[in-house]
């Protein structure tokens, strides 16, 4: 699974790959992320939602974690 987000994380543009990787990987709050980036709080979250929906489009259905599943 680990391989598959690594691959997956390749997909966005750079910004909202590093507003994910902050968040995500690192564990920074949107407050820090914004910080660490030099961005807006909202920019950071607006990166997130559209790096999100990103992920969610391009990612095939099959490789995606439901609730409750593995």
């Amino acid at each position: 699974m680990i391989g598959v987000i690594r691959r997956a994380l390749r997909l966005p543009p750079p910004g909202q790959r590093a507003v994910l990787v902050l968040l995500f990987y690192d564990g920074l709050s949107v407050e820090e992320t914004a910080d660490a980036l030099g961005l807006a709080t909202g920019t950071v979250k607006s990166r997130t939602a559209r790096g999100l929906a990103t992920l969610r489009n391009l990612l095939p259905a099959d490789d995606l974690i439901t609730p409750g599943g593995s």
